[in-house]
């Protein structure tokens, strides 16, 4: 724990950037989630803040407004906070997104039996392309695209119910039985009325109504996400492993976007060093570019990345990475989330080693640390200031050999 904080505060000092993370403390449950989780601890790949985030929940809701879209969210709702959001990026929720994808189930319950309007929600859930997973008399089970797609969908239910005088329950969960259980969090905080629940950034909250809700737009807010991508010194890249070589990972990366991510390639020159994706989700976008990174950097290529929601703002976050150092070039990703900008830093191999060293064996640079302070002390008050620079020689060959 403590070296941890070492680390981190290390980093921070020699990047001049809030380190969050060194790798990773979420919990793999299948082989993809396990793939990623041992990349991002091999890699020793670090989230960085580049612009904190004001976390507060008036902000989150206006967050809210702009991603669902205000024309779907109408004026006769409280927006009613359960749990407080956190007041730092939580670094395993961002990778659990990143790896599981922007779906997000909707359960639906109604008040009272009745199958006529559970049958005019399903129909309603398939149109908006949605997939029922269970339904009964009074529930639905349902998996959405995205998570502002079910919120937008469960107001759009309450609505249908409340025209037939039928309180309508929805809550949005990354899994069936979450979306169940953040609805029986719910029922408990606010009783049997019309509402949706959701997280966001760590906390609990919910869209409620008590009135009925007039005309919605019914349309979901559209975002472009955009992927910039180049390669860090492709001059020297090419002189050392040709041009052809620089050609086929690009040519990789180029067909992971467009297969395995659906991406659409709109910026691409054979043989250039560039290009530019748009994805069809922001968790698609990050996917991509994290991939994309690690897989050049395991061919010898170093990758600049930004994402944002136009081309010129994915290539500003791309040109951030520049600066984003310590020495040279590493690999970067440099993205938003909420109102803040973040990044996802790949640390060289001299930085991994030097991580390693310390991460498993900080008891011995705490000693080094300590011989090497009082050494340079005693030196300094003796008037030999050289014996600073004999014990950090000494403590370097201990370290080696050790």
């Amino acid at each position: 724990m403590a070296g941890n904080y070492l680390l981190k505060t290390l980093f921070g000092f020699l990047l001049k950037h809030r380190v969050l993370s060194i790798g990773t403390k979420y919990y793999p449950t299948n082989e993809k989630e396990t793939e990623y989780v041992e990349m991002v601890n091999y890699t020793r790949t670090m989230l960085l803040e580049i612009e904190r985030a004001n976390i507060t929940t008036e902000n989150i809701f206006q967050n809210l407004l702009k991603e669902v879209g205000r024309g779907n969210i109408p004026e006769n709702r409280r927006f009613v906070e359960i749990k407080s959001a956190e007041n730092d990026v939580n670094e395993y929720a961002l990778l659990s997104n990143i790896i599981m994808g922007s779906d997000r189930y909707l359960y639906v319950e109604v008040f009272g039996g009745n199958k006529q309007i559970i049958d005019q929600f399903v129909q309603f859930i398939k149109k908006e392309n949605g997939i029922i997973v269970e339904r009964s008399n009074t529930e639905i089970v349902s998996r959405l695209l995205s998570k502002n797609d079910a919120i937008r969908v469960g107001v759009e239910l309450i609505k249908l119910g409340m025209e037939s005088e039928i309180d309508v329950r929805a809550a949005v969960g990354m899994t069936g039985a979450a979306s169940i259980e953040r609805s029986i969090n719910l029922n408990k905080q606010i009783g049997k009325t019309s509402g949706v629940g959701f997280t966001k950034l760590g906390g609990e909250f919910a869209i409620v109504f008590s009135s009925k809700i007039s005309k919605l737009e019914g349309t979901p807010a559209v975002y472009d996400n955009y992927l910039f991508i180049d390669a860090f010194d492709s001059t020297q890249f090419i002189e050392e492993q040709g041009r052809d070589r620089l050609v086929e990972i690009m040519n990789e990366i180029k067909d992971f976007i467009e297969k395995d991510c659906k991406g659409k390639i709109e910026g691409y020159r054979e043989g250039g060093d560039d290009l530019i994706a748009n994805l069809p989700t922001k968790d698609a976008a990050l996917r991509a570019g994290i991939d994309s990174s690690w897989h050049a950097l395991n061919n010898g290529a170093r990758l600049r990345v930004g994402i944002g929601k136009s081309r010129r703002e994915a290539g500003e976050r791309a040109q951030m990475a520049d600066d984003i150092k310590i020495w040279n070039n590493s690999p970067v990703m440099v993205f938003d989330l909420a109102d803040g900008i973040y990044a996802y830093y790949v640390p060289s191999e001299f930085s991994r080693s030097v991580i390693e060293f310390i991460q498993e064996k900080t008891g011995r640079v705490v000693l080094i640390f300590v011989f090497v302070f009082l050494v340079t002390l005693i030196g300094w008050n003796v008037g030999y200031w050289e014996f600073g620079l004999v014990a950090i020689v000494l403590a370097m060959l201990y370290a080696l050999t050790a």
